[in-house]
């Protein structure tokens, strides 16, 4: 009796060596290889049993694999296998530099004017940049007489908006 109810018992759970099979057969790479999964799916994990389970990235970075049902409703990321990190670095050296490493209008300490408005309303307030911009992106700044920073939108040496308003 003890024997048929242990057999149910383990009938009712999600085989985790299924899941491994479909994790390579997802990600093209064994167990333990750089690009497949870290390691197994740890078998002492108690899932519901799903008729079908669905695989996806978890990132465009690839470094987990997401393995989910929809039937009992259950999610577990599987670890993928990355290159070291010295092969990361240099594919990033490699890469073109991204839009954030462009020329800085503003700097830290910079005096500026962050102004807002529209056809017949304009508020400008002054203050300090308390970090470095480029045109476009967003840093803190500290308003004279003002408690808290405020965001604002970088536009030109000594000139900012408020996000939201344009030029």
């Amino acid at each position: 009796m003890i024997a048929l109810l242990l057999a149910l018992g383990a009938a009712a759970f999600q085989d985790t060596a299924a899941l491994d099979r479909a994790v390579a057969a997802f990600t093209g790479k064994p167990i333990g290889s750089e690009g497949g999964a870290r390691a197994v799916v740890d078998p002492r994990l108690r899932l519901a049993q799903c008729p079908t389970v669905a695989l996806s990235w978890r990132t465009d970075a690839h470094d987990a694999v997401v393995v989910s049902c929809g039937g009992p409703d259950w999610r577990i990321f599987v670890p993928v296998a990355m290159p070291p990190r010295a092969a990361v670095i240099a594919r990033a050296a490699a890469a073109p530099l991204p839009a954030a490493a462009a020329e800085k209008v503003i700097r830290r300490g910079d005096p500026l004017v962050i102004e807002a408005g529209s056809p017949g309303f304009a508020i400008t307030r002054e203050g300090v940049a308390m970090a470095d911009a480029a045109a476009g992106q967003r840093l803190m700044v500290r308003v004279d007489g003002g408690k808290m920073p405020v965001q604002a939108v970088a536009l030109s040496p000594g000139r900012a908006t408020l996000p939201g308003w344009g030029e």
